[in-house]
């Protein structure tokens, strides 16, 4: 019997309508798979050529559902340049026992579900419940993903922005308008950061970045999530931090520079959601979710985007 592969672009993914809880149901079950020995991640390989780019791939899999994922993805600064997105990314998934293909996914929409998903299984355990005020420093493709998924597990009832470019700023801005929330746009990333309940800094990475973000803005009881890096913070201000999660520390470990100082971090995501790591401890404690992307998490929404599609006959058959 010839394989058929399922063909996944952004419109067909869109369609599918995944919500914030299947995502995070989905991702919270791999990391329970994985301390049973039942899921696998390997850390990420990365290129970062002499001019600025940054390309990386990412290995997964499962036995139940039997998935397995690779992510390969590009960054490139110059993009925008050409109206191309910064980052572009492809997801192959496989069956993890025969090793079949089952699935090409647009993997710019994995990334930006995936990421924001991650947080949100973060912020879950480390943010306030009350949390209503949220903060975005940089305005595009990661900020309004995680818009929408804070949305849904968080009151939010007003926005602070803060982006240099206008035209993703605005744009942002816009749709969160039509979210029904109350959107102020700063003159400052402090301004924007310094009474917010929730931060999410999402700063396109470049060799010509400062770090411009200084932790000692957060108001006690701020959970602040970095997707970049955490590149535009300040080193030096994150003491300041009394609880730092990163997302994987095997794959911390085997990275030839850390995301911050190692003795500042308290576990990664998989403790937090299994338990061995505690989450927030007291209404005041200022919380961080520090991460590079995990490769369980691109496969635990791709893995839910096919099987959703599945069942949905979304996407396109491609047969040998």
């Amino acid at each position: 019997m010839l394989p058929v592969i399922r063909y996944l672009s952004h419109s067909s993914l869109q369609s599918l309508q995944l919500t914030t809880h299947d995502v995070i149901a989905s991702i919270e079950h791999l990391f329970f798979a994985k301390i049973q020995q039942q899921a696998w991640s390997a850390p990420k390989a990365v290129i970062t050529p002499p001019d600025g780019r940054y390309m990386m791939a990412t290995l997964a899999a499962v036995d139940d559902p039997p998935f397995l994922a690779v992510k390969a993805l590009v960054l490139n600064p110059e993009n925008p340049k050409y109206k191309l997105a910064s980052i572009n990314a492809l997801v192959t998934l496989l069956d993890s026992r025969s090793g079949l293909p089952l699935a090409i996914i647009d993997g710019n929409w994995v990334t930006a579900i995936r990421t924001a998903g991650l947080s949100a299984v973060a912020a879950k355990r480390l943010a306030r419940p009350d949390a209503s005020i949220a903060a975005f420093i940089g305005c595009g493709v990661q900020a309004l993903s995680h818009l929408r998924a804070l949305t849904e597990i968080f009151q939010l009832k007003k926005i602070n922005v803060f982006g240099r470019g206008a035209a993703s700023r605005d744009a942002f801005c816009r749709s969160a308008n039509e979210m029904g929330l109350s959107v102020i746009t700063t003159q400052t990333a402090q301004e924007a950061i310094q009474d917010a309940d929730l931060i999410v800094t999402s700063v396109t990475l470049s060799p010509q970045l400062v770090p411009f973000l200084d932790a000692r803005w957060l108001k006690p009881g701020a959970f602040v999530t970095m997707t970049d890096l955490a590149a535009p913070w300040l080193g030096e201000s994150m003491p300041v931090l009394e609880r730092i999660i990163i997302d994987d520390l095997e794959q911390e470990a085997n990275m030839p520079e850390p995301l911050i100082n190692p003795a500042l971090v308290h576990g990664d995501l998989t403790g937090l959601v299994t338990g061995k790591t505690a989450g927030r401890q007291s209404e005041n404690e200022r919380t961080a979710f520090v991460f590079r992307g995990l490769a369980l998490g691109d496969l635990a929404v791709a893995g839910l985007a096919y099987r959703r599609a599945c069942e949905q006959s979304q996407g396109t058959l491609i047969t040998s």
